[in-house]
């Protein structure tokens, strides 16, 4: 598995989010780590670059009704050989 570490605005999102909106992020980040895993990712996560920040990362987890979930991330250093860190904020 990944390794990976959280900022405190990522736990301070988290928190603020509804029992279904944790449970799909949730099963976004299951999916998101078997995607990295297999070096692809699939489209339904819309995992793209974020403009003028370079090395950031955001996906798409909740395109429902109300605002957009959105998490970003940033690949680190290997913390465990043959596992990427990454870290990022819901």
């Amino acid at each position: 598995m990944p390794t990976y570490e959280t900022l405190p605005r990522f736990a301070a999102d988290l928190d603020r989010l509804t029992p279904k909106q944790r449970h799909r992020f949730r099963q976004t980040v299951v999916a998101f780590v078997e995607d990295l895993r297999t070096g692809r990712f699939r489209a339904g996560l819309r995992v793209k670059r974020v403009q003028r920040a370079p090395g950031v990362y955001e996906l798409t987890w909740s395109m429902g009704t109300g605002p957009a979930g959105l998490a970003t991330l940033q690949y680190g250093p290997e913390h465990r050989p043959g596992t990427r860190t990454s870290s990022g904020a819901a």
